[in-house]
């Protein structure tokens, strides 16, 4: 087997509940132990996987248990406390619809600002873009500031950009069920057109169908913790018997 396109060795992140908390110049020369405090909490801890180029993972697992702060990590958006998270090639980040988006800005120029920012060149922006309005059916808004866009728009507009972009890595997390059904299916089809194409994807959802287009192997996360790292299938049985009732 190749390099892995993602390695995550002993990841673990920490959150605080009490956001004004503030640590002491003590604490941050502490030890990770010693600076634990009472109101912190482990959102990921000893996570350890690899993927290999061309595998799609589907993680699951119930909500707040860590599926998005993984895939935050994973495109670099969260720094890791403990651990490490190893990107061979860069990644195409469906996360956030919000993400590097600005509200007073226009279809027209968050396209170039975006897809700039993701690292295309303004040659590639300009022989993209129709394809890109096309696709997200936004040919009437260009000229809109994205504030005004409905939540369903935005989705469009922001995977049009992302499933553009050459990175060998697809981050999709759960942003799709905001849009319409039709939308949605046309999504797919293009990750499977991406997936044909060699990519690797990393695909959170709660939908099993979904999961089951798409992917062969699963990780269930459970408090934090990696339950299981195995075929699809097995982890599907293994996160409904645990929630059963």
């Amino acid at each position: 087997m190749g390099e892995p396109a993602i390695e995550v060795k002993e990841l673990g992140v920490r959150f605080r509940r009490n956001r004004r908390g503030r640590r002491s110049v003590k604490d941050l020369f502490a030890g990770a132990h010693r600076r634990t405090k009472p109101d912190e909490f482990w959102a990921l801890r000893d996570v350890s996987f690899s993927v290999q180029p061309g595998e799609a993972i589907g993680v699951v697992g119930r909500n707040g248990q860590g599926k998005s702060t993984l895939l935050k990590l994973v495109a670099g958006v969260l720094l890791p406390d403990e651990g490490g998270v190893a990107v061979n090639g860069g990644v195409a980040p469906l996360i956030e619809i919000t993400g590097g988006f600005v509200g007073d800005l226009t279809v027209r120029e968050n396209v170039r600002l975006t897809a700039g920012l993701h690292g295309m060149s303004r040659a590639e922006v300009n022989s993209r873009f129709d394809g890109i309005i096309e696709f997200a059916e936004l040919a009437d808004f260009i000229d809109t500031p994205y504030k005004h866009l409905s939540n369903g728009m935005k989705v469009r507009l922001a995977f049009a950009v992302v499933s553009e972009l050459d990175e060998p890595i697809l981050l999709v997390d759960e942003v799709l069920a905001v849009g319409d059904k039709a939308f949605r299916e046309k999504c797919y089809k293009r990750i499977d057109e991406l997936l044909a194409d060699g990519r690797t994807l990393f695909f959170v959802s709660h939908n099993e169908r979904d999961l089951r287009r798409f992917c062969e192997r699963g990780l269930y996360l459970n408090r934090g913790r990696l339950e299981l790292d195995a075929p699809l299938d097995e982890v599907l049985e293994r996160y409904n018997a645990d929630y059963a009732g």
